[in-house]
């Protein structure tokens, strides 16, 4: 029996950005001595917006496609001579914020199923 509610999906959601945004970084970190690589992100904020919205859409009937997260080159950031962008430094703090927002995640859906499981029980 799979039993999900409308803020397990969404805390779903918000998981499987955590984990992109930890695989991003730890390909960042790993390629940082890579000649001409480039960094590679998104921006978390407005993924989760815009899942969230195709998600209301879904429950009003809409049929919006799934969204894709939409991962590209960073800018801004400086580069070294071989053409190697990567930032240590940017990075580590990066993936300390997907770490928490992926522990966060992880608490929130923890107490939502515990919510959940009451209620069944209550029954």
């Amino acid at each position: 029996m799979n039993v999900t509610t409308p803020i397990s999906d969404e805390l779903t959601k918000y998981l499987d950005l955590s984990s992109t945004q930890l695989k991003l970084t730890g390909q960042n970190m790993a390629n940082i001595d890579t000649p001409g690589y480039r960094t590679v992100g998104f921006d978390f904020t407005d993924a989760m917006k815009h899942a969230m919205s195709d998600a209301l859409g879904a429950r009003s009937g809409s049929t919006l496609a799934a969204s894709e997260v939409p991962i590209g080159q960073v800018d801004g950031l400086l580069e070294r001579p071989d053409g190697n962008n990567v930032s240590m430094d940017r990075e580590g703090l990066n993936m300390a914020e997907a770490q928490l927002q992926f522990r966060t995640g992880i608490e929130l859906l923890r107490r939502e199923n515990t919510r959940v499981m009451d209620a069944i029980h209550a029954n």
